[in-house]
């Protein structure tokens, strides 16, 4: 039993090279890491203060019953906001990051064998949460549909062993927003076929005009009893490395939910939660809006300096902070009569030849794609994108 869950969990390690690019990024001045996760930004001004006060409060004990409840309240209350419909505290669960309510949701939902439907390219945690859990993903090609699942892929594979679907708009890694018409048709397939919809927005403050983010329960309210809300403050308020984030749905599942976590992880930090809550309460979004427009600016150089690629499309970029590069007709006129390449290669060929860390697209499912992070600064962005470029142009 112990071989068996020791090779799962290096099943589940989907990232080793994405973990290598970044150790290498780490260990040469000369790399440009274009990696991240997270923006690079100072800590919003309210949750400093709100982590001071809680500091010179000498706050240490078990949130439970105090500052978890008030939390949740205050974000039932910004759900509410955003979605146009009420979410009480018992409909949201407050989780140690994004990550740790997709588990959640994964173990609650999920018996053995059941299977849940992801579009690729997916974020590397949707199968390995499923896996988990005993259940079988079931992936689904998006590639020729500009990222976007279609709906009838979808439906064609549904079985009756099917019990959810992944929708993750806007999309890490590809940065594409879902249209209201496939949000729509998602949820009406999930009514007619009783799933679930696990629905992640943690890039959803980042959506780049003319494109809009839409949470689906406001698209399709007659959904919200099947759907599971996945986000955090990681990216909103760049607080990766706070690992605070909430899992909100139906109340019977949240409640499944904080009873699997009271025996797992417990609650979340006790002085971030306390932060978060001071910042929330506040009202301020003034930071959120300048994370935003730095988001943009960088956005928009680096869809600039991308334009000068010869034979790759430009990336969609419509949301989050990721450029997403398809190398599927490129890699066709580079092979040749040589091996064939892989995103693999190109991000090493990357790393080596031009000094930039990618991810290959291959821990996100897709052979054929690399991805790049814009939420570093200007400078790195701009020196990073163009060695890269040049690089992929000597190629063709």
């Amino acid at each position: 039993m112990l071989a068996e869950r020791t090779a799962l969990f290096k099943r589940l390690d989907t990232a080793a090279a994405w973990t290598a690019a970044k150790a290498a990024a780490a260990s040469a001045e000369h790399i440009i890491d274009l990696t991240a996760e997270e923006i690079r930004s100072d800590l919003a001004p309210m949750v400093r203060e709100g982590t001071i006060i809680a500091i010179n409060r000498s706050i240490n004990r078990d949130t439970e019953t105090g500052p978890t409840t008030k939390l949740r309240e205050a974000i039932a209350r910004r759900i509410s906001s955003e979605t146009g419909q009420p979410w009480s505290t018992d409909e949201v669960a407050v989780t140690s990051g994004s990550k740790h309510a997709l588990f959640n949701a994964a173990m609650v939902l999920l018996n053995p064998g059941d299977e849940v439907l992801i579009p690729v390219p997916h974020w590397t945690s949707f199968p390995a949460q499923v896996l988990l859990a005993g259940g079988v993903p079931i992936f689904i090609e998006t590639r020729d549909n500009n990222y976007v699942p279609k709906p009838s892929d979808l439906a064609a594979a549904v079985t009756s062993k099917t019990k959810a679907i992944v929708v993750n708009t806007p999309n890490n890694p590809t940065g594409t927003i879902y249209d209201c018409e496939t949000l729509t048709e998602i949820a009406r397939l999930a009514a007619d076929r009783d799933l679930w919809i696990v629905f992640d927005e943690c890039y959803g403050a980042f959506a780049h005009a003319p494109h809009t983010h839409h949470p689906i329960v406001s698209i399709a309210p007659a959904a919200r009893h099947r759907t599971l809300i996945v986000n955090s403050f990681s990216k909103s308020l760049a607080l990766t490395g706070w690992q605070i984030g909430y899992l909100a749905g139906p109340e019977s599942v949240i409640d499944a939910a904080l009873a699997l976590q009271r025996d797992t992880a417990c609650n979340p930090d006790v002085i971030c939660q306390y932060a978060l809550l001071h910042h929330l309460d506040s009202g301020d979004d003034v930071f959120q809006q300048k994370l935003q427009r730095q988001v943009s600016e960088a956005r928009t150089l680096g869809l600039s300096i991308l334009s000068t690629l010869q034979s790759i499309p430009q990336p969609a970029a419509q949301g989050g902070f990721h450029f997403y590069l398809d190398l599927k007709g490129w890699q066709r006129r580079t092979k040749g009569a040589g091996p064939e390449l892989n995103a693999d290669d190109v991000a090493n060929v990357l790393l080596m030849d031009a000094g930039v860390a990618t991810v290959s697209g291959t821990v996100f499912g897709d052979p054929a794609g690399v991805r790049l992070s814009y939420g570093v600064d200007l400078g790195s962005l701009e020196k990073g994108l163009r060695r890269l470029s040049a690089t992929l142009n000597t190629w063709n």
